[in-house]
């Protein structure tokens, strides 16, 4: 009876604790997700928000897509196509489905990748992100815009394969809000841009992309992708699931605890 009595108290006081255990820290339920990054710019610009999740407990991955940051696909050669084979190629790597968010030029990115494998996403975040309808290109939305700085800062190479910024916009375009550190960091990675991926329109079907459950996360202060855009895009594409930060273009560098936080609620 004794033994009875002592095996019961043990088993209460496991019991006990591990619900204390549980109730004190419970950390999120791990998701995968894959982050893609827009144009002029390569992985590092996602490495504050890519450590903040990791350090919560989830899976990163960050596609280093064609022709940018270590990639020296030519230019030629880079296609929207391309871009969004990268990424269903890193998500085929990745077992179950996945959280995929795409900024800026990446927006037009996921959404031919959503509209080709939408049974492995999850989630699809757009940040201050090109959104097309069925048959737009990036060229055809940037038109449109006229609050963006962008179009009489661009410097097209003599081949017309490339298309750079003068070094005195970027800051001004990408991270007027950024510390000087980061402001920095934009300049230094700095690339001219493949040309031909932002006339390649893209062909959407609602039983595809239009069944992905969408998200956009509006930057506020956008010098690049203008806000009134920005909610053209997302009235056209129907999505009801929206956030908005007071921020320039890049807000995973000016303020990355935010679009974690953003990210993180998503995930739920």
């Amino acid at each position: 009876m004794k033994t009875l009595l002592i095996s019961l108290l043990l088993a209460s006081a496991m019991l006990v604790t591990l619900t204390a255990c549980k109730n004190d820290d419970d950390p999120s339920p791990a998701h995968t997700f894959v982050l893609v990054h827009g144009a002029w710019q390569a992985p590092y610009a996602w490495q504050y928000v890519k450590s903040q999740l990791e350090q919560k407990g989830q899976k990163v991955v960050v596609v280093e897509l064609p022709g940018h940051g270590t990639d020296k696909t030519p230019p030629a050669t880079v296609t929207m196509d391309a871009y969004r084979d990268k990424v269903i190629a890193a998500i085929n790597n990745q077992s179950g489905n996945i959280i995929l968010v795409g900024h800026s030029m990446g927006g037009v990115v996921v959404t031919a990748t959503a509209e080709k494998i939408p049974a492995r996403i999850d989630k699809l975040v757009y940040i201050g992100a090109f959104l097309p309808a069925s048959g737009q290109s990036l060229l055809a939305l940037a038109l449109t815009d006229s609050t963006s700085l962008l179009g009489p800062a661009l410097v097209p190479s003599a081949d017309n394969l490339t298309l750079g910024i003068k070094s005195e916009n970027l800051v001004p375009i990408f991270i007027q809000d950024g510390s000087d550190a980061v402001k920095k960091l934009v300049v230094d990675n700095y690339q001219p841009e493949p040309a031909i991926p932002f006339t390649n329109p893209v062909t959407l079907t609602a039983a595809n992309f239009g069944k992905v459950d969408k998200y956009y996360v509006h930057t506020a202060l956008d010098h690049a992708v203008g806000l009134p855009l920005q909610k053209r895009m997302v009235t056209a594409a129907g999505i009801k699931n929206t956030y908005t930060l007071n921020s320039s273009h890049c807000p995973f560098l000016s303020m990355p605890d935010q679009v974690t936080t953003v990210l993180m609620d998503i995930a739920k």
